[in-house]
């Protein structure tokens, strides 16, 4: 009796689906649309978006505005939170030394910077960063 061999079948390319011609939309980039809107609404002054992914490992975008007051810069925080909280992006951290003129709020691809119109000058934020990419807001916004 002749012993049978098994031949192995050639394998089967299965065709991957087609890709989507039109790319999605980068979470970062939406939750800095969302952050630049909410800033907008709420009377910030001065504001920019710097692209420093090329040139920081610890953040994407720069969010740079100004407040008119104290006050103004808790109630430009507080909207900052609400929108990260409503979509549910990560907080490092926040920082609002009571008086200081500066808060930082840090969202990991975005971390923004806002100031007093004394301190804006002070530190002078675009200077430090001037190699990056300002983001025009008609884009943003």
């Amino acid at each position: 009796m002749m012993k049978k061999t098994l031949v192995p079948k050639k394998a089967v390319k299965v065709a991957k689906p087609a890709r989507k011609t039109a790319a999605k939309e980068k979470p970062s980039i939406r939750l800095l649309k969302l952050i630049v809107t909410a800033l907008a609404d709420k009377k910030a002054e001065d504001l920019r978006v710097l692209d420093v992914s090329k040139a920081s490992s610890i953040t994407d975008y720069l969010v740079l505005a100004t407040g008119n007051s104290e006050p103004h810069l808790r109630a430009l925080r507080i909207e900052i939170e609400r929108v990260l909280d409503d979509e549910k992006a990560r907080i490092l951290g926040v920082d609002t030394s009571k008086g200081s003129g500066w808060t930082v709020v840090d969202a990991f691809e975005v971390m923004i910077h806002i100031f007093t119109p004394e301190n804006r000058g002070k530190y002078r934020m675009e200077q430090l960063w001037k190699d990056a990419a300002d983001l025009p807001l008609s884009k943003l916004l």
